[in-house]
């Protein structure tokens, strides 16, 4: 199983999305095992999106994050990096697919709703970043045996 972050951005939760954008997750199957309200500082910010910090959106997309509270979650699921982000869909609102939490709930190239990790070592590093040891939790979901096909001996 897999771990990743999931960021819901400034323009989810004053829209109200909370629960609309965490229901899609939970409802693909992937397991909340991490989740908090929190204000950004700008020094995490900074370190978040180090990788940018030469682009030149990266001054606005910082001040746009540390401008409201944002919900960030630790999902786990088979595949979860690539199961979020396709759920997510293309990074700006109005090329993203319906179906996709950008396609429906956005048309900003701007606010784009949600951050997500990329790879299993930004995954590690950004987890690292929000959630202080014992933050993510591991626990077992009755509703796993449905989720998850392991009557051949191997989850799939």
């Amino acid at each position: 199983m897999e771990t990743t972050l999931i960021i819901l951005k400034p323009d989810a939760v004053q829209r109200g999305l909370i629960g609309s954008i965490t229901s899609r997750f939970e409802q693909k199957g992937l397991q909340v095992v991490g989740m908090k309200m929190m204000k950004i500082s700008g020094e995490l910010a900074a370190e978040h999106y180090k990788d940018h910090a030469t682009k030149p959106f990266y001054p606005g997309l910082v001040r746009f994050m540390t401008s409201e509270p944002v919900v960030v979650l630790a999902l786990r699921g088979l595949g979860a990096i690539a199961v979020c982000r396709n759920l997510m869909g293309a990074t700006f609102g109005s090329k993203a697919a319906a179906g996709t939490i950008r396609g429906d709930f956005g048309i900003s190239n701007s606010f784009n709703l949600v951050h997500g990790s990329d790879s299993p070592e930004a995954a590690t590093r950004e987890l690292s970043l929000f959630f202080k040891t014992g933050e993510v939790l591991g626990y077992a979901r009755a509703t796993d045996a449905w989720v998850y096909d392991s009557t051949g001996g191997k989850t799939e």
